[in-house]
């Protein structure tokens, strides 16, 4: 009897070992990755980094505001009631983080464009394009349909603006702060029409932050 007890127990040992690293690898499979869609106006901070939330919100509030001010029914009334003509210039990045300025820009002109209030032209990027498209149409398409120089409308006002942050850490905990400046500048007589800022502070709490 004692011989077969010495050679039971170590293979019940073995047993269970292997027993213990199957049912590891099963809970390892378990914890790949999982994706779950959600809305894409859901709020979701996951670094305190400036988001998408950040950018939309940021826009609807500041437009919103920009379009009550005294410089539109000024503007209105010297264009004999037509909407003013906006181009948008440079958004500058000069926040800490690496952000996306162009998806910004959309939510910008989203805002004001779906307000009704203001008609828009393409910025200077977009105009190289354009104009390399009308020469192109100068070559290749009927003149019943090729589009000429010198018939783009002029903006009568350009926005331009700034994100700016401020980063205060202590140990494994930060306050992140931005302050978004935007502008607008009669485009003939450089006179600035509107000014306005958005603050934005977030806690981020240890557990958040990236180690």
């Amino acid at each position: 009897m004692k011989t077969h007890n010495s050679t039971l127990l170590p293979r019940l040992r073995l047993l269970s070992t292997l027993a213990i690293i199957a049912a590891a690898l099963v809970v390892m499979t378990g914890c790949g990755k999982k994706v779950s869609r959600i809305g894409s106006d859901t709020t979701i901070d996951l670094s305190g980094n400036w988001n998408d939330t950040d950018s939309r919100l940021t826009a609807e509030e500041m437009l919103n505001d920009c379009l009550t001010r005294p410089w539109y029914q000024t503007s209105l009334r010297a264009k004999n009631g037509e909407n003013p003509t906006i181009v948008i210039g440079q958004i500058r990045n000069l926040s800490t983080e690496h952000i996306n300025t162009g998806t910004f820009i959309n939510d910008i002109q989203r805002v004001l464009i779906n307000s009704g209030k203001v008609d828009f032209v393409a910025n200077a990027e977009e105009r190289k394009q354009l104009r390399n498209e009308v020469d192109d149409q100068k070559s290749n398409s009927t003149d019943e349909t090729a589009k000429e120089r010198g018939q783009e409308v002029g903006a009568d006002i350009m926005l331009t603006g700034s994100i700016n942050s401020i980063i205060d850490q202590s140990g494994g905990e930060q306050v992140k702060f931005y302050q978004i400046d935007l502008e607008l500048t009669d485009l003939q007589t450089h006179k600035k029409l509107w000014i306005g800022n958005k603050k934005i502070k977030k806690f981020v709490e240890k557990s958040a932050l990236k180690l």
